[in-house]
């Protein structure tokens, strides 16, 4: 092929991957490549860079190996074994950076990414990734960009082609093609693709995201790191023997079981009470909350203090000290641990609960409020940065999964699943309809402070005990997982890419 052939709209790291592609089977690519030439001055030239991708990995579609087993043999034969892996798709100025799958290497060096507070994360790639990883990436986002444009038939002709690639859904990047793609079809027909939107509020989607929090350091450690924010606040008042919690939407009650155990050891002797208030906003919230009633309530007998769990049914307008049961000799925290980004804010309403809750928990006059969220970028970005921060920030994460549960295959399967819906959310829906808006620290941090809330640092002695807690479990003690503390709070991550944030506020 001329260089004078390429579509001008294609970006460098694609023409790689199609030049090595060209390497392994040079009749294919070129059949692939005048299957969609236009007519005109030059008819080599493609009609855009979206269709030259898809007529290329159509062209490898009647071999299902070469997407799947073939890929895979490629990418581990040409990756250092100690490289953290990234690829680059791009669109114009913009650049997405997402990680790839590689064995596990126990003598790779850990590396730290400081919190960036960019609209897109960026990380520098030391090796490429498979060529067909990213030409499928590129062309998920040819189809994304289309649909931004308002050419749907472009974008339906994209993912038309890509449909009929076998995708086994064998592996992480597999998966993580296969969501979005589903994702990306439900935005432009929702009626024969609908978007899961009620699906977020019920309990098989509470269970796939426990599955997703014992999984995945970057979610436990997090919620960890909120426990050690409570213990410190309530070290701070030596005189009073009572701590009150109250909690927005108990996600893990895994939580809730290592608090009771730091507290017994540090409370050992003391006739100390911890008060749980949880407020459940519906039947089946309320029914779970009396499930993990139970059995915090025996948990405690054993651990020698007493335990006070009360769940409130109240709308938001309603909550206040009193109706929350909270006493003036009490240490109280608020937990709102992967809370916030699940509620609408200004953007899609002008009852912007988000910023109501926070005047109502400022209004509590808490010793402390915990916050743990996904470090992600999108609440209000155009639509095709979105889609690029979908594929990075679940790339690594689905990763991140795959690389430590093999004896835990079923807990895999719902937490993927939870994952599934999530990501379809945040791309398909709009308005009302998505759920999902997460943020980037730095705009947590302006929410809070015009809140009217101040940042309680989070000392690297939480960083370095979270991190021996980690090494602790073996089958967890992956170096490609990171944490570190930046500017008083606490960054978890894999291969270089955030993925969770703790942050402590008074």
């Amino acid at each position: 092929m001329e260089r004078s052939a390429w579509p001008k709209n294609l970006s460098s790291s694609s023409k790689r991957a199609i030049q090595e592609l060209c390497g392994q089977n040079p009749k294919k690519l070129r059949d692939a490549f005048d299957a969609h030439s236009q007519t005109g001055d030059d008819p080599r030239q493609p009609l855009f860079a979206g269709d030259l991708i898809v007529s290329v990995l159509g062209s490898f579609s009647t071999n299902t190996q070469s997407l799947s087993k073939g890929a895979e043999s490629y990418e581990v034969s040409q990756v250092p074994s100690n490289a953290c892996v990234m690829s680059e798709v791009s669109k114009g100025s913009e650049s997405v950076k997402s990680p790839v799958q590689r064995p596990a290497v126990k003598s790779a060096k850990t590396r730290v990414r400081r919190l960036q507070r960019s609209p897109v994360e960026i990380v520098k790639p030391p090796v490429q990734r498979s060529p067909l990883s990213i030409l499928c990436e590129q062309s998920l986002l040819e189809a994304a960009t289309a649909i931004y444009e308002g050419r749907v038939d472009v974008a339906s002709e994209i993912m038309r082609r890509l449909s009929a690639v076998p995708n086994p859904m064998s592996n992480s990047k597999q998966k993580l093609m296969g969501y979005m793609l589903s994702a990306l079809k439900s935005r432009v027909s929702p009626v024969d693709y609908p978007p899961p939107v009620a699906e977020l509020f019920t309990e098989e989607h509470v269970c796939s995201a426990r599955s997703l929090y014992e999984l995945s350091p970057c979610f436990w450690l997090g919620f960890m790191a909120a426990n050690n924010a409570i213990l410190e606040a309530a070290s701070e008042q030596p005189s009073t023997n009572r701590l009150h919690v109250i909690d927005f939407d108990i996600g893990w009650e895994g939580q809730y079981n290592n608090l009771l155990d730091r507290l017994s050891m540090s409370q050992a002797g003391n006739q100390f009470t911890l008060k749980i208030t949880a407020l459940a906003d519906s039947l089946h919230r309320e029914k779970r909350l009396r499930m993990l009633w139970n059995g915090l309530s025996d948990l405690a007998a054993r651990r020698g203090f007493r335990l006070v769990f009360n769940i409130v049914r109240q709308k938001l307008s309603e909550l206040s000290l009193g109706s929350l049961g909270c006493e003036p000799d009490e240490v109280l925290a608020v937990n709102l641990a992967f809370k916030l980004h699940r509620m609408q804010d200004e953007s899609v309403s002008v009852e912007n609960t988000r910023d109501e809750l926070l005047r109502r928990v400022k209004g509590l006059a808490p010793r402390v409020v915990t916050l743990v969220e996904q470090e992600m970028n999108g609440n209000t970005v155009p639509f095709t940065m979105r889609v690029g921060e979908a594929l990075a920030y679940y790339g690594a994460l689905l990763e991140s999964i795959e690389s430590g549960v093999v004896r835990r295959p079923l807990e895999r399967v719902w937490a993927e699943e939870g994952l599934r819906r999530k990501l379809g959310n945040w791309v398909a829906c709009e308005g009302r309809d998505r759920v999902e808006r997460c943020e980037v620290f730095g705009e947590w941090r302006a929410r809070m402070g015009m809140a009217g809330f101040q940042l309680k640092p989070l000392g690297r002695h939480v960083a370095d005990s979270l991190t021996a807690s980690f090494h602790r479990l073996e089958w967890a003690c992956d170096p490609r997982f990171t944490v570190t503390e930046e500017n008083g709070v606490v960054c978890f991550g894999w291969c270089g890419r955030t993925l969770t944030v703790a942050s402590a506020w008074h």
